[in-house]
């Protein structure tokens, strides 16, 4: 788990990541959506394959990438929303 939370506690991995949420991506896309190279995009999305965070599919030449299953996309949407919470907390009145 330790190494799970390290690969995406890196900006440039979770950007990655982040990015293939909503639908799979092409490297080319989320490479340029993280202003990456795609020889740096690709290496970043290897090590979060091996560590089984997201999955590839490949189609023609294009390699898609999406998250591995419901429970990446869960974790990171759970997270992305206390971020959110935390940054921005809603106020609160206090009832008479």
């Amino acid at each position: 788990m330790a190494r799970m939370f390290q690969l995406l506690g890196d900006p440039t991995r979770l950007s990655l990541v982040l990015g293939c949420l909503e639908k799979p991506r092409a490297v080319s896309d989320l490479a340029e959506r993280a202003g990456l190279s795609l020889p740096l995009a690709s290496h970043h999305l290897r090590l979060l394959r091996t560590a089984g965070l997201v999955e590839a599919d490949r189609n023609g030449r294009q390699v898609f990438y999406r998250p591995a299953d419901e429970h990446i996309r869960h974790m990171l949407t759970d997270i992305t929303d206390h971020a959110d919470h935390c940054l921005y907390p809603t106020t609160r009145r206090r009832t008479p």
